[in-house]
């Protein structure tokens, strides 16, 4: 098993200088240098790379910079080899300043937007993971075949003589909840790279584990679930297992989501605590409305739901929040005020989210459309919001309508360059476009014989 550690600084001793780079689906890619290469020229000025490769630029404009970020350093042991791992952000060369496209620097904006704003001097998160293991995972789709199939000895697959649970398998234990010390090694690990992490445990799905991080600040927020989903998979892959964030993997089980727990803090105090419905403050109210109204639109689901598997998971009867809805207990609603906490800890939390989001601008979109709500005076009671779940205010479910909504609402997305707007509407209706089209093997039960 490999180490991995949050460092202050470069050491002198190391072998392989590795340096990370988010895509436009926030998934992470790397670059690797051996010591020998390396001088302060690098740490300075950067190296070069192919952006086109990565979902931003085109092959006519592709040449971009990779900065090493000095304040998110790790040191990766691994088979005798030292690796030192930083997270980078993005120069364009043509544009003569950081890239506005790259999702860190769309969080940065963000949250240095808040802080101009005068409104609040930052924003604390804590997200929450949800994912599936298993031990087989096959899938495939061609002009003549459509199938997966996954496995895992909790109940799915054939062939499996371990003790199988009956029911909800939330908080399993031992002998049914067998991935247990697997979970412990992760969350050592996290902690290690400085993720923090409040506790974890088995979710209520056959094969669904949830890990749940701490509060942290928006961008940190990001990198660290963006660093924690990588880890996740290859700690998981030393064992020979699959891990999936996929909304929803499995027919008629509960699916993934990734809820975020938040509050605006100014001079390191809360600003959610305060005398109105459920303990929130007025302006907790408003940015409670002002999210629900760009979900309700789609433009915010966009960002918190961009694939067409998120939409399978926002169905009733599986505690996933399919209209725009707020209430104190509820896990039903869209954004649920936690009602086991003290009034000092007041806070909101939002459900509808899932881990296909490129993090950084989920949580940016998310927190731009609450303080438009805030800039607006929006009251989520007379805009018809409070409800236990579900009510006639339903969110668009499916990809294509979401994007409409994005390319009408999308005034309130101040550190979004219209380009990448219109990039994230084109991909993503290619990609619904793709899988509406294609024949599902329950449609061939449905309508063979018709």
């Amino acid at each position: 098993m490999f180490s991995f550690f949050k460092i202050d600084k470069i050491p002198e001793d190391y072998d392989f200088l590795d340096i990370m780079v988010v895509d436009i689906y926030g998934k992470l890619k790397h670059v690797t240098l051996p010591k020998s290469y390396i001088s302060e020229k690098i740490f300075k000025e950067g190296i070069g790379f192919d952006a086109s490769n990565y979902g931003f630029a085109k092959v006519t404009d592709s040449d971009m910079v990779s900065i090493p970020d000095l304040d998110k350093i790790y040191l990766e042991e691994n088979d005798g080899m030292k690796i030192v791992h930083l997270f980078s952000d993005v120069i364009s060369p043509s544009m003569g300043k950081f890239f506005d496209q790259y999702p860190r620097s769309i969080a940065k904006e963000t949250l240095k937007n808040i802080k101009e704003s005068k409104i609040a001097d930052d924003i604390k998160m804590l997200v929450e993971l949800e994912f599936h293991i298993f031990d087989e995972v096959n899938y495939k789709t061609s002009e003549t075949e459509s199938y997966y199939s996954v496995e895992n000895p909790e109940g799915l697959g054939e062939g499996h003589d371990y003790p199988r649970a009956h029911g909800s398998a939330y908080h399993l234990n031992d002998p049914y909840d067998i991935h247990f010390h697997l979970r412990n090694e992760i969350v050592k690990v996290l902690e290690n790279a400085g993720i923090p992490v409040k506790y974890h445990h088995h979710e209520v799905g056959i094969a669904q584990h949830e890990i749940e991080l701490n509060f942290m600040s928006l961008v940190d927020a990001a990198d660290n679930v963006t660093l924690a989903k990588y880890l996740i998979r290859r700690i998981a892959n030393e064992y020979g297992l699959y891990v999936t964030f996929m909304p929803k993997p499995l027919y008629n089980m509960p699916g993934n989501g990734m809820h975020v727990h938040q509050y605006l803090e100014k001079e390191e105090k809360s600003l959610f605590v305060g005398d109105s419905l459920y303990n929130l403050s007025d302006l907790a109210l408003s940015y409670t409305a002002g999210i629900l109204y760009h979900s309700l639109s789609g433009s915010l689901l966009a960002w918190s739901n961009p694939s067409t598997n998120s939409y399978k998971r926002l169905v009733p009867g599986f505690e996933a929040p399919i209209s725009a809805s707020f209430s104190k207990g509820s896990r039903s609603a869209a954004i649920r005020i936690p009602g086991y906490l003290s009034k000092a800890d007041t806070r909101i939390e939002f459900r509808t989210g899932d881990a296909t989001a490129n993090v950084y601008f989920f949580l940016s979109a998310m927190v731009l459309a609450g303080i438009n709500g805030i800039k607006n005076n929006y009251d989520p009671v007379e805009m018809g919001f409070h409800s236990k779940g579900e009510n006639e205010k339903e969110f668009p479910l499916d990809l294509k309508n979401v994007m409409k909504g994005l390319k009408k609402d999308n005034e309130y997305l101040k550190t979004f360059p219209e380009s990448l707007i219109n990039k994230w509407i084109e991909i993503k209706q290619k990609e619904a476009n793709m899988i509406y089209s294609i024949p599902l093997p329950k449609e061939f039960e449905l309508y063979f014989e018709l």
